[in-house]
């Protein structure tokens, strides 16, 4: 099914965000003219996207930021869409009340981390910097629910017109900063790390590091093989993220050399896609990145197709454009670390749009709904609350649900009792 859209200039901006919408959201397939004559001749299902109304077809009326270029500290007032924030409200002789392709490209292109603003303690854009935190909306995949409203309207239009059906995804992400707690450490960091918990007496931990050193007791991050065993008894799909940094103060993993680790890569391979968890230092440098891509397509023997920014800021754009550079194909960075909602405000995969170059990269961003980092900050009734309430919105718009993890979530034995038990919860499909 095709959509013909009439705009009296295709920018890229316009291309990216009506092919977000249109094709990856809704599954129309668009195609743009700036010949009135050829649009007006047009019968089937047509869309004109600028001032004025032109005759007959759905009108949307444009606000201006996708003939823009560059960034602007924009005035943004949020209106309510039904029972549904939005924002960028035009005139009434729009079929829509508000431009949802401006309001869309704001959300999805993260326009307003390009602007000015004090990064958080870790150097991240600060959640609370955000709009949909502010106007707190970031529980719901804004984009796509206004896609569906569009499409709602786009039906009562054209209601000969059948619209494909996607259906309801979800995918969960392990990511493997530190491969053990106490094993493969080397003796000279036992020793230091013992030392250390001596002198701070933190006793709990130094009798559980003699008991893992000593084979009484699993290492509390070597969670895997339990991991494989639920999961290929619940069928549940995961993505498994490893560093291979060199030690630093903030990459603390085993050696990438270690056999045991390269054995632990290609066995989990086995079981779900692997992919690259970037250390602080490859975040920062293009050289570092390339460095540790390296790396992993020496152990894996493949190209590296995906990636994961867990604990650091993702940097807009250097970072994506990093990425790019590497063809690394797919990022599942794209969350707050100490909020559960939907960054970019949308629960559908999109492309990466550098607002520097004012280009559509081919990066594919896989938008996810949570970082576990928040999750000493809330109750397990609260993580699941919020959750649950998530996975009902993006279900009601067929969208995929993506769940970041990390080993070192599962490490108390009743918090991973509880973890299994939402993760199958969450995974569960009707």
């Amino acid at each position: 099914m095709m959509l013909l859209v009439y705009t009296k200039s295709l920018t890229p901006r316009i291309n990216y965000t009506f092919k977000h919408v249109c094709t990856n959201i809704l599954g129309l397939e668009v195609e743009f003219t700036s010949k009135i004559e050829a649009f007006i001749a047009h019968e089937d299902m047509k869309l004109s996207y600028g001032k004025q109304k032109m005759g007959n077809e759905f009108f949307v009326q444009q606000k201006g930021l996708l003939l823009e270029q560059g960034y602007t500290d924009t005035d943004i007032r949020v209106g309510k869409w039904d029972d549904t924030p939005c924002f960028f409200k035009v005139g009434e002789s729009s079929d829509l009340p508000f431009d949802i392709f401006s309001a869309s490209f704001y959300m999805l292109s993260r326009y307003e981390e390009y602007l000015p603003h004090v990064k958080d303690k870790t150097g991240r854009f600060p959640s609370n910097e955000s709009l949909a935190v502010k106007k707190k909306f970031i529980d719901k995949p804004v984009v796509d629910i206004w896609a569906y409203k569009f499409k709602e309207h786009l039906q009562e239009k054209f209601p000969s017109f059948d619209f494909p059906e996607k259906k309801f995804r979800n995918k969960n992400i392990l990511s493997v900063a530190q491969a053990y707690k106490y094993r493969k450490k080397g003796l000279v960091r036992s020793v230091g790390a013992s030392l250390r918990d001596i002198f701070q007496l933190n006793l709990n931990n130094l009798v559980d590091r003699f008991k893992v050193l000593l084979f009484l007791k699993n290492d509390p991050y070597e969670i895997y093989d339990e991991l494989v065993a639920f999961s290929k008894k619940e069928k549940i799909r995961w993505n498994f993220m490893f560093q291979l940094s060199n030690y630093s103060v903030n990459n603390k993993n085993i050696s990438y050399n270690k056999i045991k680790y390269h054995a632990l890569i290609k066995s989990m391979a086995d079981y779900g896609k692997i992919g690259l968890l970037p250390g602080f230092e490859a975040t920062k440098s293009f050289k570092t990145l390339k460095t540790e891509k390296k790396r992993w397509e020496a152990i894996v023997n493949r190209p590296l197709t995906s990636a994961l920014v867990k604990h650091y800021d993702i940097n807009l754009p250097q970072l994506y454009n990093n990425f790019d550079k590497l063809e690394i194909q797919e990022d599942y960075s794209m969350v707050f670390a100490d909020v559960i909602g939907f960054r970019a405000g949308t629960c559908t995969p999109f492309l990466f749009y550098d607002i520097n170059l004012e280009r559509i990269s081919p990066l594919v961003l896989q938008p996810s709904v949570i970082n576990s980092d928040i999750f000493s900050e809330l109750t397990y009734f609260e993580l699941k609350t919020k959750l649950e309430k998530i996975k009902l919105a993006v279900e009601k718009v067929n969208g995929k649900l993506v769940l970041l993890f990390e080993n070192a979530n599962f490490e108390d034995e009743r918090t991973k009792e509880k973890l299994l038990k939402l993760i199958y919860a969450l995974n569960k499909t009707e």
